[in-house]
C-alpha cells in the first residue's frame, strides 16, 4: 500500500525509539504529534499535513491502519467513550480524542523485531501493514 492510499483513514502511531540523539526538528514533530516518550500511541485522522509528519518521523515510530478490534483496545485503554467502528467509518471526530492522547502502552510482549531497521529490513520502524501493527499493539495493550 502505498502512502498516499492512508489520506482520510484512521491510522496509529507508535513511538519506538527514545529521546537520546533526536535530531531538533523531529524531536519536535514528534512532540506535534504527542509522541514524546516511546511506547506512546496516538490515534490520527491523516490529512496531507500529517501524512508528512509521519513520514519524517518513520526512523522513530510505527505507523499504519489499524484493526477495528486493536481499535477498541486502545480506545478502552486510554478511557475514551467512542466507538472504534464510529471513528473508522468518519462518523465519529478524531479531533475529540486529543484530549485523551497518547495512550501509554507496555513494551511489546517478546519484544521488537528491531529497534533499528524499518519494516523493508525486517525490523519495526515505519510504515506497518494492517495485520503487522495491530499485532504489535496487541502485544502492548
Amino acid at each position: 500500500m502505498k502512502q498516499a492510499e492512508l489520506l482520510n483513514k484512521v491510522v496509529a502511531a507508535v513511538r519506538i525509539r527514545g529521546t537520546v540523539n533526536v535530531r531538533g526538528s523531529i524531536a519536535e514533530t514528534l512532540s506535534r504529534l504527542h509522541l514524546k516518550h516511546p511506547n506512546n500511541c496516538t490515534i490520527i485522522k491523516v490529512n496531507v499535513a500529517y501524512l508528512g509528519m509521519l513520514k519524517k518521523c518513520s526512523n522513530h515510530i510505527a505507523y499504519g491502519e489499524v484493526e477495528e478490534g486493536t481499535l477498541s483496545k486502545l480506545l478502552t485503554k486510554g478511557g475514551m467513550n467512542t466507538d472504534a467502528k464510529s471513528l473508522m467509518d468518519g462518523k465519529a471526530d478524531a479531533k475529540e480524542l486529543k484530549e485523551f492522547l497518547p495512550v501509554r502502552l507496555h513494551p511489546p510482549k517478546h519484544g521488537y523485531k528491531s529497534t533499528k531497521l524499518n519494516v523493508k529490513q525486517g525490523g519495526s520502524l515505519g510504515y506497518m501493514e494492517k495485520k503487522d501493527l495491530s499485532s504489535l499493539i496487541n502485544r502492548m495493550v
